[in-house]
């Protein structure tokens, strides 16, 4: 992969480290050339998430940065004068999938924040958020998954996102909730249901499709249903009148509604988002997806804050995936001149976000090196990136320490099989001392993570690649069935077995980036490889690699003690493993067997520690791996011929930077 064409530059990132060493040196362990008082004027004292420590005209603030569930745990309120016990908020849920078959743009997840530019649907913000001590749980909604192609399936509604003290019930004035997006509207066959293929309402509407007489969906509802919520996103567009291959219309957005068709056979664009800076960068979320073309005609685009493109003839393009971590829509399919079957699916949902930013003091400095989220922790200034952007050294060269993890595979598909699918393997893992980098700016690419039974993307630090992690082996008649070799490999399918799992360390590295997934036992697919151990048998994903203890920040472990899959808990950097936390690029689990009960039935198997995603029961999709993990996705359950299930996305990938403060 080639640098970004898109940069984020210095001036879009307000981290400032030195100013925050600055601030810590003199109030906080006291003397120095500005003898300050000895008691720094300090804000919340919490944990959770990624931690941002950044500056904004005169004013420290700290942000925690949650792309999984986890929990925010406040264990001390402010002590300086005049800084509040208040926190603002960003709560972005996660986005509808896109439709297939002249397929409807998924519709964004809810936006709601207390910064100025206000919650999505309406103009104002809301109230900043007081807070006590104790936990508040973090609820990261899942993105939807799209409409399955060739089908006529139905488009998944995006997951609610969530910020609340434990325990309170909905609803109540400190419970936060963000609606799922809508998912697009799908193929509507004449002698169907009326209610088919009907988009979905949800905190942005999906978009229509297939039909005039098909149903947009409204903004402003809990996902699927009628019921209104607090202004959050906006309806989907319609169809264009003319058929018979009538065109989608987009999923609405944060700031906008989904445009319709504007004539056939071209797509409507999805809703714009709504841009924020509360992470100490500024970036768009909540973009619905845009509306496939008809036969023929193009699609339409996806809307700025993550919302996928619609799209053309054949299988999904990666464009029409919407961005992880920002609750965009998924881009609709459209209809091919070669009928149904050459259609596709539509695009999933991103995942969405939540952050808790509150202020921790007051000063003016000059800057050190920006970018990512910076935070401070033995000695050592820490820079972490979820999401591709610039490392840019203003005072060097600097001689760093580094972790890049790349994207993970997803899970591999079924369609035809009484056997699993297997596991996606573990994005490459790569960690070293005393690299060198250059004054000015240095572009970072964080791989996202496969969807649809495909290689994650590979992750990037100037001269530092970590590789893909490989797809597991499917199980349809149309789509490869063997493992995939990346970083670490995907394991491979039962279906037609044996198939081969993919290999490991595709970047022929020393030490090796990763490891090859296992072969299949006993009707489940096999366990993608993890950059610490081969996927195992029985379809167990192998485990990840713990982090240099540079990086094992306590503040930031870890904090989701909810998930049942103990391996799956995130809310902070990486997950926990054995002996301990903080393991990132875990592969995949293998599929369930043994479709319509028959026993021994056989259910999903456990994701690898470092995020790795829980394989499908029978007739069920994989999980997702944990986003910013570099997680394989579970691979699909075995399922009876015709019917379609999904393997689970791989999670997307990070970068951590450290040098000597």
């Amino acid at each position: 992969m080639g640098a970004r064409s898109s940069r984020i530059t210095a001036q879009n990132n307000r981290s400032d480290g030195h100013l925050l060493e600055y601030f810590r040196n003199t109030f906080v362990r006291g003397g120095g050339a500005n003898s300050g008082p000895t008691v720094a004027p300090q804000g919340l004292t919490a944990t959770g998430g990624v931690i941002s420590d950044y500056v904004d005209g005169p004013t420290v603030y700290r942000a925690h940065i949650f792309t999984s569930t986890g929990t925010f745990s406040v264990s001390a309120l402010a002590t300086g004068a005049g800084i509040p016990n208040n926190v603002d908020y960003l709560v972005v849920a996660g986005g509808g999938g896109g439709g297939c078959r002249h397929g409807g743009g998924g519709g964004a997840g809810g936006f709601r924040t207390t910064l100025p530019g206000g919650s999505g649907g309406g103009g104002s913000s809301e109230s900043v958020l007081p807070v006590t001590t104790g936990p508040y749980t973090i609820t990261v909604g899942a993105g939807g998954a799209g409409g399955a192609g060739p089908s006529n399936g139905a488009s998944g509604a995006g997951g609610q996102s969530m910020f609340y003290p434990t325990p309170v019930s909905y609803p109540h004035p400190t419970y936060i909730r963000s609606e799922g997006g809508g998912g697009g509207g799908s193929y509507w066959d004449p002698g169907g249901s009326p209610s088919e293929g009907n988009a979905s309402p949800g905190g942005s509407g999906g978009g229509s499709g297939n039909a005039p007489t098909r149903a947009s969906g409204d903004g402003n509802k809990i996902a699927g249903t009628s019921t209104p919520v607090i202004s959050q996103g906006y309806s989907g567009g319609t169809v264009s009148s003319a058929g018979p291959d009538w065109a989608g219309g987009g999923g609405g957005g944060a700031s906008g509604v989904g445009l319709n068709a504007p004539s056939n056979p071209t797509g409507g664009a999805g809703g714009p988002g709504k841009s924020s800076t509360i992470t100490g960068i500024t970036t768009h979320y909540a973009g619905g997806g845009g509306g496939g073309g008809g036969a023929g005609g193009s699609a339409g685009a996806g809307g700025i804050g993550g919302g996928g493109s619609g799209y053309g003839p054949g299988y999904i393009p990666p464009n029409s995936h919407a961005t992880f971590a920002t609750g965009g829509g998924g881009g609709g399919s459209r209809q091919d001149t070669g009928g149904p079957a050459s259609a596709g699916g539509g695009g999933n949902g991103g995942s969405g976000i939540v952050v808790v930013r509150y202020q921790i003091g007051q000063l003016t400095a000059a800057a050190k090196a920006t970018g990512g989220a910076i935070s401070y922790y033995g000695g050592k200034t820490i820079h972490t990136f979820t999401s591709s952007g610039d490392f840019n050294v203003t005072t060097g060269p600097l001689s760093v320490e580094y972790v890049v993890v790349a994207g993970g595979g997803s899970g591999g598909s079924s369609t035809n099989t009484n056997g699993g699918c297997g596991g996606g393997g573990a994005g490459g893992y790569r960690t070293g001392t005393g690299l060198t980098v250059n004054p000015g700016p240095n572009s970072i690419t964080v791989g996202a993570g496969g969807a649809f039974n495909s290689q994650g993307n590979s992750s990037i630090f100037g001269p530092i690649t970590s590789t893909y992690g490989g797809r597991g082996g499917g199980g349809t008649s149309y789509l490869p069935e063997n493992g995939g070799p990346g970083g670490s490999g995907g394991g491979s399918s039962e279906y037609f077995s044996p198939n081969p799992a993919g290999s490991g360390n595709a970047g022929g590295f020393t030490p090796s980036e990763g490891n090859p997934g296992s072969e299949t036992t006993g009707n489940l697919g096999g366990g993608g490889g993890g950059s610490g151990q081969s996927g195992q048998p029985a379809g167990v994903g192998g485990y990840g690699s713990q982090v240099p203890t540079t990086f094992q920040n306590p503040a930031v472990a870890p904090s989701d003690t909810t998930n049942p899959q103990p391996y799956q808990r995130g809310g902070g950097l990486g997950t926990p493993g054995p002996g301990g936390s903080f393991y990132l690029a875990g592969g995949g689990g293998g599929g369930g067997g043994y479709w319509l009960g028959t026993p021994p039935e056989r259910f999903g198997a456990n994701g690898g520690s470092g995020g790795g995603g829980k394989g499908g029961d029978p007739i069920a999709n994989g999980n997702q791996g944990v986003e910013n993990t570099g997680g394989g996705g579970g691979g699909a359950g075995s399922t009876p011929p015709g019917t379609f299930v999904r393997g689970g996305a791989g999670g997307s990938g990070i970068v951590l930077i450290a040098y000597p403060s």
